[in-house]
């Protein structure tokens, strides 16, 4: 290698166009602004290829207006590094010298998309590093171009002229994550919380906000506050949204004095965009209202007396509903299950998929999902339970399913819903709540497995747990509304959601091909 005379190098002024040059390392610096904020997880790697190789490919470098030095001009920040570093370890003038194509300056954003792309091409750049380089873009350009604000609809335009593209809704996801969360979760999402991940937050964060200001709990600025704390709270490498969810569930129920249960619901409904009713009924003191109304039927009854003394279809324990033929109905045969799965099992559950994503569980999912081809036991379980958590998590009742290691279908019931979401639901939400919750039961098998396998896992005081021990069906039936199953279709299958639909459908599918599978291995499901 032929070393040259620094002193013949010509200074960086003199020269208008793109050449190429051998440049002492020391006289080029890297460049401040790089996308890339967090080390290079490459860097071990590429340090060994040029100790061993040398560089494969001229820096590119470019220098900034009445400086004498020169800065990497297009990627090449992490290269330059390891050159600097190898020369000061050894000494060695191979590491000294380096081949660079010289490219003219000619603006402070250029430099900064350069860094962009080619970051952007060679990958591993996270999507908050990826995001802050952006708007730093954006900045730097709005300063060029004199202008106070340059709209993310001009920036995408701009961008794309400039070799980047980039499209608005991206770019809004973008600044949703500059400017909202990397505030209050910076460990979350420099430790690689991506463009998914803050998509769940957003949705998150505006039916939140939507039910804040719809059940008249303040203003943005007063939920601001309140999600700003949240997210600080929970912030750290293993961010958790569901965390997040169940604290702003317990704040909202909390403020309003209602049932955690409903506000599940309400910001469900939200999250897929459809209006609930959420007038809080006052306890109705009638003389005339049925003594044996309980839990649900409390607020049913009381709902068809306002709406006329009409009794909402369907009802069991209406106005006039016969008390005598509830206790002649056959009692509930004894379910089964054990909360705990075992370790082994319980990470071949949740690496099938979430159950505990929002309604915005990524197309992926639900056709890996409807689309079994495991045929053994163990995986089919898994997936019962994974369908039935997701199915009761976007209903509100999510609490309500724990897994089941090795017996039954894969999944239990803890209990029935709580008892206080009559008085906080209209009629529809809560049939579908409620229907739900009987279709849940009945893929268990919680009223037919064997009493042993269950009740000693229910907690002393669930309603199900008494209902199943003491074979009493009017308890059960009291707890939960119970419509005649001649609504099952405009009550649930016509209200559930496209995802819900689909689970369902895919959770009864899987119900078969597990009884299946045990008949063919001759394995009784329940010991």
């Amino acid at each position: 290698m032929t070393i040259p005379d620094s002193s013949a190098v010509q200074e960086p002024g003199a020269r208008d166009a793109a050449t190429t040059l051998m440049l002492d390392v020391c006289r080029i610096k890297l460049y401040e602004r790089n996308p890339r904020r967090s080390e290079n997880p490459e860097y071990d790697r590429i340090k060994a290829s040029i100790r061993a190789d040398g560089m494969d490919q001229p820096l590119v470098v470019t220098c900034r207006p009445g400086e004498t030095d020169y800065v990497v001009g297009a990627g090449g920040n992490t290269r330059l590094h390891i050159l600097q570093a190898l020369y000061q370890e050894t000494s060695d003038e191979r590491f000294r010298w380096v081949d660079c194509l010289f490219k003219p300056w000619h603006q402070e954003s250029d430099v900064l998309l350069a860094h962009l792309r080619e970051n952007d091409l060679r990958g591993g750049l996270s999507f908050i590093d990826k995001a802050q380089a952006v708007f730093e873009a954006k900045q730097l350009l709005e300063e060029e171009m004199g202008i106070d604000d340059l709209s993310q609809r001009r920036l995408e335009t701009i961008l794309r002229d400039r070799g980047y593209s980039l499209s608005h809704g991206l770019i809004s996801q973008m600044g949703y994550a500059v400017h909202t969360l990397l505030p209050v979760i910076p460990q979350a999402l420099k430790s690689g919380l991506g463009r998914p991940q803050v998509e769940r937050i957003r949705a998150l964060d505006r039916a939140a906000r939507s039910l804040w200001q719809k059940r008249k709990l303040g203003d943005d600025e007063s939920f601001d506050a309140v999600f700003t704390v949240l997210c600080e709270r929970y912030d750290g490498p293993e961010w958790d949204l569901e965390l997040l969810r169940n604290a702003i569930e317990i704040e909202i129920a909390e403020e309003l004095e209602v049932s955690i249960q409903a506000i599940r619901v309400e910001l469900d409904a939200q999250l897929l965009g459809r209006e609930i009713e959420t007038t809080v009924l006052e306890n109705n003191q009638d003389s005339d209202k049925p003594e044996e109304s309980t839990h649900c039927s409390n607020a049913i009854t009381a709902k068809a007396k306002s709406a006329g003394k009409k009794k909402i279809p369907g009802d069991p324990r209406g106005n006039n509903a016969d008390t005598e033929s509830k206790e002649k109905v056959s009692p509930p045969q004894r379910p089964s299950l054990v909360i705990a799965p075992d370790a082994s099992e319980q990470h071949s559950e949740e690496s099938q998929d979430n159950p505990m994503e929002s309604a915005a569980d990524s197309s992926e999912s639900s056709i890996t999902l409807s689309q079994p081809r495991a045929t053994d036991l163990k995986s089919l379980r898994a997936r019962a339970w994974t369908l039935a958590a997701r199915l009761a998590q976007r209903n509100g009742i999510g609490d309500l399913v724990a897994p089941l290691s090795g017996k039954g279908i894969g999944f239990i019931l803890r209990d029935v819903p709580d008892s206080s979401l009559a008085d906080q639901l209209d009629a529809d939400t809560l049939g579908q709540v409620s229907m739900l919750w009987w279709h849940l039961a009945a893929c268990a098998e919680m009223t037919v497995a064997p009493l042993e396998s269950v009740v000693a896992t229910l907690s002393d005081d669930s309603i199900l747990r008494q209902a199943l021990e003491n074979q009493d069906a009017g308890l059960l039936f009291n707890s939960v509304w119970t419509l005649d199953p001649g609504h099952t279709g405009y009550r649930l299958w016509r209200q559930l959601g496209d995802q819900d639909w689909q689970d369902l459908l895919n959770l009864m599918d899987t119900y078969r091909r597990i009884h299946r599978a045990a008949e063919a291995a001759q394995v009784r499901l329940w010991e």
